[in-house]
């Protein structure tokens, strides 16, 4: 009867999905937070159907994690069109890397000094919470390839962006507790870990979507083949870049949103028209002008709809692991402390000198949401022989640190969007000044 119960309750969250979610949209709610609920719901203090310590399945954790990240780091990717010389990158960019270091170093000295850790796993737990998420923040992020709103670009640039620069730190936490040779002086994990990892990475990942995507493109607009199966082809798109990026010690998030983005870099330069315009029957998937949108769009469709179920997969997952935790007392100050001291500061300093509104800068302060990205990195440190007691104080601290974001930017990302929508309204637009001819 176990086995049984599952398919009712997984049809009835899947039901729930497709009906609630236009709804959702208008309440001060996210689609995490409901599945955070029926996560505890299954798990031990509830029916008892989900039983599981992230501490004696690291493994299955991490790898479920892997997948899921890996599939939003792609959609990612295919939803943010503009070109990389576009102003528009200069802010997920900044926030991408300076925000994510200045992250990491705030965090490594709470750490050390606030919480008693020695430094390796100070740095370690900087760099599992220092992420943010592309997945669980789906109502402040680019849904759509057209959306060139400036807050949801660069909160989803940054997503995509920082699950892979934070692998460098996560590696030297992990060389600082023996765990990883860092070389003489660190000269190892500086060659190796940053200067091969991070471009090695970027360019397989772009190689490989534009190789991939004009091969198919091809094949659709000279032979009418390679037509029908897109799903296939972001599958296997997202699987070669990672894999091939793991092989030669290359960056693999950064391989795959690199991937994402060159897809989408190869219809945008092929057609001028929106994707919405071309996918309006099968039909386009050969038409000369149209393949590449139709191409993307498909891909991107398909995508979408594999992240949201992992997500769903996830957030149940950490409903029913939060019975197996303990709390520890220093989540009273240190949730707040990242929330609200150390995101902002990070923010602030990222941005300095990129000329961002205040209003929209303390948006992006704000929504420096946890998820997917720190379970797995806490995952990948366990699995890679995190000593007990340090594995179970991250633990710990980093299910109630992710907890504690599904909830409250799942509570406030209606509310200050649409306050947002109300301020770019409102905002001057910027007036052409008019030319006088020269009087001879």
């Amino acid at each position: 009867m176990g086995f049984t119960v599952w398919y009712v309750v997984i049809g009835l969250l899947l039901v729930g999905m497709a009906l609630s979610g236009s709804i959702l949209k208008r309440l001060p709610l996210s689609t995490s937070m409901l599945y955070l609920a029926v996560g505890v719901a299954l798990g031990p203090s509830g029916l008892g159907l989900l039983r599981i310590d992230p501490l004696e399945a690291p493994v299955f954790v991490e790898r479920f994690a892997e997948v899921a990240v890996l599939a939003s780091l792609f959609t990612a990717g295919l939803k943010l069109r503009a070109p990389i010389d576009d102003p528009l990158w200069k802010v997920p960019l900044r926030l991408g890397v300076v925000t994510m270091i200045v992250t990491v170093g705030l965090v490594t000295l709470i750490g050390t000094f606030g919480l008693g850790l020695p430094l390796g796993a100070a740095v370690l737990l900087g760099a599992i919470v220092a992420p943010t998420d592309p997945v669980l923040a789906a109502e402040v992020q680019v849904d759509e390839p057209t959306d060139q709103d400036p807050l949801r670009f660069a909160l989803t640039g940054e997503a995509g962006l920082n699950d892979g620069t934070a692998f460098p730190f996560a590696m030297l936490g992990l060389g600082l507790l023996g765990l990883h040779d860092l070389g003489a002086l660190g000269w190892k994990w500086a060659v190796v870990d940053i200067l091969w990892a991070v471009p090695v990475g970027l360019v397989i990942g772009s190689t490989l979507g534009w190789v991939i995507s004009q091969l198919v493109l091809y094949l659709r607009k000279t032979h009418r083949e390679a037509v029908g199966l897109d799903d296939f082809l972001a599958l296997g798109l997202i699987c070669l870049s990672y894999g091939i990026a793991q092989l030669v010690h290359g960056a693999g998030f950064l391989a795959v949103f690199a991937a994402g983005l060159a897809l989408r870099r190869s219809e945008r330069k092929a057609s001028e028209e929106s994707p919405s315009d071309a996918i309006e029957d099968t039909d386009l998937a050969t038409h000369p002008q149209k393949a590449p949108a139709y191409m993307a769009e498909a891909v991107l469709g398909f995508n979408k709809h594999v992240e949201r179920l992992l997500e769903v997969g996830l957030v149940l997952l950490l409903g029913g692991m939060l019975i197996r935790i303990k709390p520890p007392v220093e989540a009273i100050w240190f949730v707040p402390l990242l929330a609200l001291i150390v995101r902002p500061v990070s923010v602030l300093v990222g941005l300095a000198g990129a000329g961002v509104p205040a209003y929209r800068r303390s948006l992006i302060g704000w929504f420096g949401i946890r998820g997917i990205g720190s379970l797995y990195y806490l995952m990948y440190a366990v699995d890679h022989g995190l000593p007990s007691h340090l594995a179970r104080r991250l633990t710990d601290l980093t299910l109630i640190v992710v907890t504690a974001s599904v909830v409250m930017h799942g509570i406030s990302a209606t509310p200050f969007m649409e306050r947002y929508r109300r301020w770019e309204r409102a905002r001057p637009k910027p007036q052409q000044i008019p030319q006088f001819k020269k009087v001879k």
